[in-house]
């Protein structure tokens, strides 16, 4: 009778341990779950946010721009992206509370010059573009608390008059006005439908 009685309760005691066990795994695995939804749920308002200053910052800046053009056309369009462009988004930047940059592996101002980080993602849409994979936002966390955005930034018809191949969608002489405001320009040669760059916004979380 006592060694069943000792034998009960060793059994007893183990399956409390293997219940322990389950309860904590479980546990640990709700825990896991509401984390990486809560994860989720921040990455899309940060990203939201980020197409909120991007959108903002691209009407703003095209609608000037398309202004210009009409006014004078390509040479009038880039002596206005040359003093006004910079200093548009540095104001826009200071509205938002975000850094807003546009960068590119072929940047024309050399202010717009990736750091590494851009560099990076820059290099990855550019790999997966030629692969044919879509190219989407996304956001990620550069130092603790600051979060960065980053959204592709693809040739349109209208960027060929600035941006196309010399000689034949970029005037020539249009091309002469490009290098007289930016000598060290590299941002020439692109199609319609081309990665031109990326939108690269930082902003507290």
């Amino acid at each position: 009778m006592f060694k069943l009685l000792k034998k009960n309760m060793r059994f007893t005691f183990a399956s409390l341990i293997i219940l322990g066990i389950l309860s904590l795994s479980y546990c640990d695995q709700n825990n896991s779950d509401t984390a990486d939804s809560n994860t989720k749920n921040s990455n899309t308002a940060y990203i939201q946010k980020g197409k909120t200053i991007a959108s903002a910052t691209f009407a703003t800046l095209s609608g000037n721009l398309q202004k210009a053009m009409k006014e004078g056309g390509v040479p009038n369009a880039i002596k206005y992206c040359n003093l006004n462009a910079s200093p548009l988004v540095d104001s826009l930047s200071q509205v938002y509370k975000a850094e807003i940059r546009r960068t590119s592996l072929k940047v024309r101002n050399p202010k717009n010059k990736p750091t590494t980080k851009e560099l990076q993602q820059l290099e990855k849409y550019q790999k997966s573009m030629e692969a044919g994979e879509a190219l989407k936002p996304l956001v990620q966390e550069i130092i603790p608390g600051t979060i960065a955005f980053y959204a592709p930034i693809h040739v349109m018809p209208l960027c060929e008059k600035c941006h196309g191949k010399a000689g034949e969608t970029l005037k020539e002489e249009d091309y002469q006005v490009i290098q007289q405001h930016y000598p060290e320009d590299k941002a020439t040669g692109y199609a319609s439908g081309d990665l031109r760059g990326m939108w690269s916004i930082s902003f507290k979380k």
